[in-house]
């Protein structure tokens, strides 16, 4: 990519930086996915000695590689319910026990130019637990989900990361065909818990790793 599109993007992220800090979240801008696992890997768990860590689903968490990281971890627990095999209430069981981990790992759905974290979710342990519970949460943001203010976020969200998410998991719902919201009652329907995360408290639980990188949905 063009290097003055690097430097845009550059100064973007490390303005949201200083306004992420404003709102009591800690911040650090990285310049590509797997330097923000290396990231967590040096600082984050170094400083916090998790045993225990969950996640969200999130195609940006992903691509950091951070979770196969973490597994390979003498003492820390990876938490996950995505196993062959198991029951829905099983699942379920899973996601409750990630609400009470030591580090929680998440994407978000949009980030607002003031430095909101919105998210709009489908089980509920996501937003969940970026809100409250785990003892640390690392949020990772691709440069693509910074908005302009809230309204935008919802509509990103509702027009484009819910049918692209409700279409890569192939889920039996509408807006599938459409492309489309239909504000339907799917049993499927992955739009049902919406959060603005306006601050982090206490100051400095949630860190956010701004990634100048488009990444995720």
């Amino acid at each position: 990519m063009e290097k003055f599109i690097e430097k845009y993007w550059q100064l973007r992220l490390e303005a949201m930086q200083g306004r992420l800090k404003k709102n009591n979240f800690d911040a650090v801008v990285v310049q590509s996915a797997k330097e923000a696992a290396r990231f967590v890997m040096e600082n984050i768990v170094p400083a916090i000695g998790p045993k225990s860590v969950a996640f969200g689903g999130s195609m940006t968490l992903l691509a950091t590689g951070l979770l196969d990281s973490l597994a390979e971890v003498e003492g820390i627990t990876v938490i996950s319910p995505n196993v062959a095999g198991l029951s829905i209430e099983e699942k379920m069981e899973i996601r409750r026990q990630g609400m009470l981990v030591d580090l929680y790992l998440s994407g978000t759905n949009a980030l607002t130019e003031d430095g909101a974290l919105v998210n709009l979710d489908m089980t509920g342990n996501r937003v969940a637990a970026i809100t409250f519970g785990p003892k640390k949460v690392v949020v990772f943001v691709g440069r693509n989900k910074i908005v302009p203010d809230l309204e935008t976020a919802m509509w990103r969200i509702k027009d484009y990361a819910a049918p692209t998410n409700a279409m890569r998991l192939k889920y039996k719902t509408p807006c599938i065909k459409t492309s489309e919201c239909a504000d339907c009652s799917s049993p499927e329907r992955i739009c049902n818990s919406w959060t603005i995360n306006e601050k982090s408290y206490p100051k400095g639980r949630i860190t956010v790793v701004l990634i100048n990188e488009e990444l995720g949905l």
